[in-house]
């Protein structure tokens, strides 16, 4: 019976000297949160403990990843000649009326007349939308106007997106008109960060457009968040329909 106390001692006293891991959510240390993809703060495992523990677009509030406020959501917070696009300032798209293909200049934006359309859906069968009024469709274009696919919460490109915009550039630079990018979320988070999201990508088409070489004035961006669903399933399917930017002319 010595011998067993003996030994129980022992393992008791190892234990105080050595320390027990403390049980989740404490922590001593960043390594006892990795599991679960935190980071120890102030002997608690949380989300984050500054912006760099958190993805690109996020930043740490609270302890947690929070999408970054966007620089702007009216044209006033952009100054004189700006406006606010996507949630960026950025140049005005026209200064009167001779930059907006027979429209109207209002505010830096170019509107289409009453008379004219905004998008293929305005015109009847065998016509499409260019450059804000209906004609015949040509057959022989080759432009691939699908919209474009992007991953769950994702307003990045993949390598797909890219190598099919360069072809599309090519086509577009080739063509008139002007397109308006329509940015689209699936349902899943709150409306308005949806509708951050949808800016977001259909910014991201523009930029990578012009990077190569197609006229800024020709594009223009447009977010609709979750509003205009191509599938109704509450499924990965119909969510990744769901995740695009469509090209209106």
């Amino acid at each position: 019976m010595r011998r067993i106390s003996l030994w129980a001692g022992l393992a008791l006293a190892v234990a105080v000297l050595t320390g027990c891991p403390p049980t989740y959510p404490k922590c001593n240390n960043d390594e006892q949160c990795q599991e679960k993809g935190e980071v120890c703060v102030q002997g608690q495992c949380q989300e984050c403990a500054t912006d760099a523990n958190c993805r690109e677009g996020f930043t740490c509030q609270a302890n947690k990843c929070a999408p970054k406020p966007p620089e702007c959501t009216t044209d006033a917070a952009c100054g004189t000649g700006r406006i606010c696009e996507a949630g960026k300032c950025a140049e005005a798209q026209c200064k009167d009326d001779s930059a907006c293909n027979g429209g109207k200049c209002q505010a830096g934006r170019c509107q289409a007349p009453r008379d004219t359309c905004s998008a293929n859906t305005d015109c009847g069968e065998g016509q499409e939308c260019q450059s804000g009024k209906c004609v015949t469709a040509d057959a022989s274009s080759k432009c691939d106007y699908s919209p474009v696919p992007f991953g769950f919460n994702e307003s990045t490109l993949d390598s797909s997106a890219q190598s099919r915009l360069g072809e599309l550039a090519a086509c577009i630079k080739a063509s008139q008109g002007k397109i308006t990018l329509g940015g689209h979320a699936d349902e899943r988070g709150t409306e308005e960060y949806n509708l951050q999201l949808s800016n977001r990508r259909a910014a991201a088409v523009k930029r990578y457009l012009v990077d190569l070489g197609v006229p800024s004035n020709r594009l223009s961006t447009v977010g609709y968040g979750e509003t205009r669903p191509l599938s109704s399933a509450a499924t990965e399917e119909g969510w990744a329909e769901n995740r695009r930017v469509e090209f209106q002319r």
